[in-house]
């Protein structure tokens, strides 16, 4: 126990710590422009991104990735806080944590296994162009002043990075640019336009919400897609981070974990949130290894908003709407369009889909949930072509499966069989097929029956372990038909 806490907490300190400020910076703009995503006062998010940050880092099954309030969980909530205000958000981020909790005990995680990689690559492209499309009403149709600070705000972060990197590029652009219209001023909105910054520390409350069915039922459809869509980013990002550390970690810790944060947080004034993949490879780019990265991340971002608050509020819009513009090019997986042209076309078709769904339906966990179910049934499809081969002589007949025999297979392995045959030996032979579920067995026995009711004898042969044991198990067959 000991040697894990300093495994995951004292490792090479000084590199963590400084990972974590690296963090933080970078952490404001975007927690306050995923407040303005979501239609919320700045402080809802900038109290997210504190304190599930410093939360995870206790509970969090995978070190030095990095949670707070994101632009997948801000997207979701628009309709939410629009029709019902933002006690409704705090109550449906509460339950958020509580449907995550619930399925990190059942063991959520490994599940991940069954999402497809053409659904994960249209989950973050469709998260890439709503992160986008949802910066459009900060930067067009306001002023020339807005499009000059957007175009400078782009070329800081395309330009600077490729000769500095000590310092988050979308800092930079965030102090100078700031600084240049408190000199100077402009025709921008700002941040202070949007909400107040509140130079304090989140404190403990209840959500202003009737304690009725009625209100479960609002919240609880924006809780669902909160906790799923948290929980594919968290394990996405999770299985990058360990990819680039070569470590393996807990996901279903990884899931527990976000639930609780996001529990806790609801009671603080926080919106949910989930992992970030953009700030986690910042992280670990950086150095970063344990959890002590995480916890400064959060500290350090609180302890800027109370001394810094007074310039914050100054911010202009078009930079954050530039820094998030960028965040959504990174965000995309440019690749995907040589996946799709060297894929088959029902992965690529998948990866479409998940992307159109989610567009039309504002709606990530639908894009996922739909992309899923069209991948299994291509899949489904692709395994479910059966081929029956016959070897016939003058008294016997030989009928050779091979393929994968299961409900969605049946029709097209019967249709293959010629059923019109008297007074002969018939041997099923299953060597090159296994047998998968009841509707398989039924199926042999369906045969079987077919052929005996012509006066022929049928042996069935050559099953392997699984496929004669399920068989036995629920087949009519007696043992003079098995060999």
């Amino acid at each position: 126990m000991v040697e894990k806490f300093k495994r995951e907490w004292l490792t090479d300190p000084g590199t963590n710590i400084m990972a974590g400020i690296v963090v933080a910076l970078a952490l404001i703009p975007e927690a306050i422009a995923f407040s303005i995503i979501a239609g919320v006062d700045p402080m809802v998010g900038l109290y997210a991104s504190f304190l599930i940050a410093v939360i995870i880092s206790f509970v969090g099954g995978r070190p030095a990735m990095i949670s707070a309030a994101t632009g997948a969980i801000a997207l979701l909530v628009v309709p939410l806080v629009s029709e019902y205000g933002v006690d409704y958000l705090l109550a449906a981020t509460i339950l958020m944590g509580v449907i995550q909790i619930i399925l990190g005990i059942l063991k959520v995680g490994k599940l991940m296994k069954f999402i497809p990689n053409s659904v994960m690559i249209g989950f973050v492209n469709a998260l890439a162009i709503m992160i986008f499309m949802s910066q459009l009403e900060h930067i067009f149709g306001i002023s020339i002043d807005t499009y000059i600070y957007l175009i400078a705000t782009l070329l800081i972060l395309y330009i600077l990075p490729r000769f500095f990197k000590k310092i988050p590029a979308p800092l930079i652009a965030l102090v100078v640019l700031t600084g240049i219209y408190i000199a100077f001023g402009a025709n921008v909105g700002t941040v202070g336009d949007l909400g107040t910054i509140e130079r304090s520390l989140p404190s403990f409350f209840i959500p202003d919400v009737p304690f009725t069915m009625e209100t479960l039922m609002i919240i609880l459809p924006f809780s669902l897609s909160m906790a799923v869509v948290g929980l594919v980013e968290t394990l996405l990002t999770a299985r990058i981070v360990d990819n680039a550390t070569d470590t393996y970690s807990s996901k279903n810790r990884e899931s527990r974990g976000q639930g609780i944060a996001n529990f806790v947080t609801g009671f603080f004034g926080g919106m949910g949130g989930c992992a970030m993949i953009g700030q986690s490879v910042i992280n670990v780019r950086s150095g970063a290894t344990t959890r002590l990265s995480t916890f400064t991340a959060g500290v350090v971002l609180m302890f800027m908003i109370i001394v810094l608050g007074e310039w914050v509020v100054q911010i202009p819009m078009p930079i954050l709407a530039g820094i998030m513009v960028m965040v959504s090019i990174g965000t995309f997986d440019w690749g995907s369009f040589r996946f799709m042209a060297k894929a088959p076309r029902t992965d690529a078709f998948v990866m479409v889909i998940t992307v159109l769904i989610v567009l039309v339906t504002d709606n990530l966990a639908i894009g996922v949930v739909a992309g899923v179910i069209f991948s299994a049934l291509f899949f489904a499809t692709k395994i479910s072509k059966v081929d029956v081969h016959l070897e016939e002589t003058a008294d016997a007949i030989t009928l050779r499966f091979v393929g994968q025999i299961f409900f969605a297979s049946i029709d097209t392995t019967i249709e293959q069989i010629e059923f019109q045959k008297y007074d002969k030996d018939i041997h099923l032979d299953f060597g090159g097929a296994h047998l998968w579920d009841d509707s398989a067995v039924d199926a042999v026995d369906t045969i079987v029956r077919k052929f005996e009711e012509k006066g022929n004898t049928v042996y069935v042969s050559q099953m392997n372990k699984d496929s004669r044991k399920i068989v036995k198990e629920l087949s009519q067959l007696n043992e003079q038909h098995l060999t």
